[in-house]
This record gives C-alpha cells, sequence and structure tokens, in this order.
C-alpha cells in the first residue's frame, strides 16, 4: 500500500483505539504521519516506536493548543480528527463541567483545526472528522449531550466542504457504530442493547473504520465530500 506516499497527515488523537487503527494505516500508506495524545503517553510512545509517526502532547479541550498543533505542523495534505469524549447519562444529573468539556473536545476541537488546516492545505487536501451513528439516530436514552455534539459535526462537515470545495479539498465524516475499543468494549454491559439494534451483531474492529478513513483521505476519494460515512453493522438500517 501506498496511496499516501510522501502525504503530509495530522491525527488528533491518535494514542490508542480508533486513532492508532488511523496513524498504523495511513503510516503503511507511505504518509509522514504526526499524532497527538493528552493521557496515554507511554502507549503514544510505543505507536510512533512501531509506526514511524511523530507522537506530540496536545489538549484538544484547549481550542489553542488544537490551533497551534495544526500551525506547526505546516501545509497539511491530510487532517483526521478523532479526538472525542463521550458522556453518558441522566441529562438532569451530568455534570455541567463536563458537558461543555466534551463540547469542547467533539465540537470545537474539530472546527477549528480544519479551518486552521485549510489556511495552508494544498489543493486537493482530504479533512476527515470521525463522527458517530448516534449522529444519525438516538436509540436508547442518556446520550442526549453526546449525540447533540456528533449532529453539530454533520453540519460542520457539510457547511466546510462548501467552503474549501473550490480548491479541490474534501471534508468528510466517518460514522462508527460499537467498535472494539477501551470506550465501548465488545464484553461490556452494553453489549446485548446494541447487538439487539444491529443487523451485524458483533463490534466492528478499530481497523475496519481506518479502511474507510484511508480511502477517503486517498486519491480515489477526491469527489466525495460533505458526506457522511457510516459504519456500524446495520445499526441505523
Amino acid at each position: 500500500m501506498a496511496g499516501l506516499k510522501g502525504k503530509r497527515a495530522l491525527v488528533l488523537g491518535g494514542s490508542r483505539g480508533i486513532g492508532a487503527a488511523i496513524v498504523r494505516r495511513l503510516a503503511a500508506e507511505g504518509a509522514e504521519v504526526v499524532f497527538t495524545y493528552a493521557g496515554s503517553r507511554e502507549a503514544a510512545e510505543r505507536l510512533a516506536g512501531e509506526t514511524g509517526a511523530r507522537a506530540e502532547l496536545t489538549d484538544s479541550a484547549d481550542r489553542e493548543a488544537v490551533v497551534a498543533r495544526v500551525r506547526e505542523s505546516g501545509a497539511l495534505d491530510v487532517l483526521v480528527v478523532n479526538a472525542g469524549v463521550a458522556m453518558m447519562g441522566d441529562p438532569l444529573e451530568l455534570d455541567a463541567d463536563e458537558v461543555d468539556r466534551m463540547i469542547r473536545i467533539n465540537v470545537h476541537a474539530p472546527y477549528h483545526a480544519a479551518v486552521e488546516a485549510a489556511r495552508r492545505m494544498p489543493e486537493g487536501g482530504r479533512i476527515v472528522v470521525i463522527g458517530s451513528n448516534v449522529g444519525n439516530h438516538v436509540g436508547f436514552p442518556g446520550i442526549a449531550a453526546y449525540a447533540l455534539t456528533k449532529s453539530a459535526v454533520q453540519g460542520m462537515v457539510r457547511g466546510l466542504a462548501r467552503d474549501f470545495g473550490p480548491r479541490g479539498i474534501t471534508v468528510n465524516a466517518v460514522q462508527p457504530g460499537p467498535v472494539d475499543t477501551d470506550m465501548n468494549p465488545a464484553d461490556g454491559p452494553l453489549k446485548d442493547t446494541l447487538y439487539g439494534l444491529m443487523s451485524i451483531k458483533r463490534h466492528g474492529r478499530p481497523d475496519e473504520i481506518a479502511g474507510m478513513v484511508a480511502w477517503l483521505a486517498g486519491p480515489e476519494a477526491g469527489f466525495v465530500t460533505g458526506a457522511m460515512h457510516t459504519i456500524d453493522g446495520g445499526y441505523g438500517a
């Protein structure tokens, strides 16, 4: 695989789970990859050693830190925004400060990162944001605030696709359903509830999400923009 040979890529939130799979795939495709991490230094260092990518400590809840990281990365060919958090529970009981922090990470960071990247991105650049299938369908209670952030990603992607399209820059969202990660393990307490809503009754694999990201970042996807690419085992079918 060498579809991204010579391309410069930044993955925000790349040390574990889906993000790490994306870093591995982009590096395998030949890209020069930088990725950020917040609380997983050891995992980030291992991944950097494995892939040849460079790990940078960056707090995605801090707008200035995110913008500075993108700016310091120079003229990117590919930006992938994977950093995200999920808060679930009764909205009457959730901590308001934590909800606001989730909005900063899941909404503010992707927007400001994409805008900053586009300032220097060459013709044919790629911006991919990792959303969620709950942006399309809220299947059970307790995820209103999280779903709000992922619906916001949809509007952002559609709007920025219009704004950046004249320069040949594509903007897309990848919307995973249940994926086997620390956030939503295959043997976790939500398994039975989720599988009852799905056509393919298993968790997805991080490398399956990374494959879609790599395609959107590559040369074959130059006419694909402003679109939501849902990978959820038929959760929303």
